[in-house]
């Protein structure tokens, strides 16, 4: 299994990163993380302006490059777009505001945050959400692409159907489509559809855990298989998890501030889940964890969990 999968534009992009979406992480945490990652191997960091510690990331990468750890060339770095600039004159502000933030002058990846539009400057809430139009947002992702400042573009937490309706219009191709993937949510209708046009899936949530953002339930590391697939392979049940997900063909974004967990984490190359193990994880119950109920409103866009998943849920 290699350490990186190739997109659609011959890009490189490595198939473990940092997830940074941490929450109610005290300023300076996720700066501090992402440094300690990428001393300790990650070449992968995974941002969002939503996450609000951009610019704690830009001045971790800014010390990384100015010590000599690592040269912008050798790191992957992904950001999205912001949902109050989704209108198409606003997308080049939503990646110059980032770039400012990070500190860099291009990104290797920037997507389309979620299929949610919100007024621009205003709280991303049910009240404050527009119509999207995806064919004019990616439009202007598209002249990002050309420019040079994205040098691959993509989407997230776009559900079957808003892929087959992108891929219908789009003049680029996304390169990747980011979503919640884990053994709890193995999304095998959308991963079909996906490597069958082309389009790298990556995973948020990878080890499924509550706490992220707009998540529900309890997490599967406790599932018997997993502990015993674990058991067998002596790896951990969050090792196995992110095994699974490379071996099932996408990338893996795990969060952690911790630096013991961020290297457990790195812990899954030169080793695989054997066949006959890996055919036990279809037995595992499916539940979407990330189920986003903070977009449905009564009187809003959306009015039910499953209008804005398009049934996938």
């Amino acid at each position: 299994m290699a350490e990186f999968f190739v997109l659609n534009t011959g890009a490189r992009i490595p198939s473990v990163g940092l997830g940074t979406a941490t929450g109610k992480a005290e300023p300076g945490v996720v700066g501090g993380a992402v440094y300690a990652a990428v001393k300790a191997g990650y070449r992968h960091i995974d941002c969002a302006p939503a996450y609000r510690n951009e610019k704690e990331i830009g001045l971790a990468l800014k010390k990384l490059f100015d010590e000599g750890v690592v040269k912008r060339e050798d790191l992957f770095i992904t950001s999205k777009l912001w949902s109050g600039n989704q209108a198409p004159e606003d997308v080049p502000e939503g990646i110059d505001t980032t770039l400012e933030d990070l500190q860099l002058e291009y990104l290797d990846l920037f997507l389309i945050h979620t299929p949610i539009r919100s007024k621009k400057g205003a709280t991303p809430t049910p009240e404050n959400f527009l119509p999207v139009d995806i064919p004019a947002t990616w439009g202007a992702m598209e002249k990002l692409y050309h420019s040079g400042k994205a040098r691959a573009i993509g989407v997230s937490n776009f559900s079957c159907k808003r892929m087959v309706d992108l891929l219908a219009t789009a003049s680029v191709p996304p390169a990747v489509n980011q979503v919640e993937s884990h053994p709890g949510w193995q999304q095998m209708k959308l991963r079909e559809l996906c490597k069958s046009k082309g389009v790298h899936l990556s995973a948020y949530s990878p080890l499924g855990k509550p706490g992220s953002p707009a998540s529900m339930g309890k997490g599967f590391l406790d599932n018997p298989i997993i502990v015993s697939v674990a058991e067998k392979l002596q790896k951990t049940p969050a090792q196995v998890a992110l095994r699974w997900g490379l071996q099932m063909g996408h990338s893996v974004l795990p969060k952690s501030t911790n630096e013991t967990r961020m290297k457990e984490n790195l812990g899954v190359f030169g080793w695989s889940i054997p066949e006959d193990l890996m055919a036990k994880f279809s037995e595992i119950q499916q539940v979407k964890t990330l189920r986003a109920e903070f977009v449905v409103h009564p009187q809003g866009i959306y009015k039910t969990v499953e209008e804005f998943w398009d049934g996938e849920i």
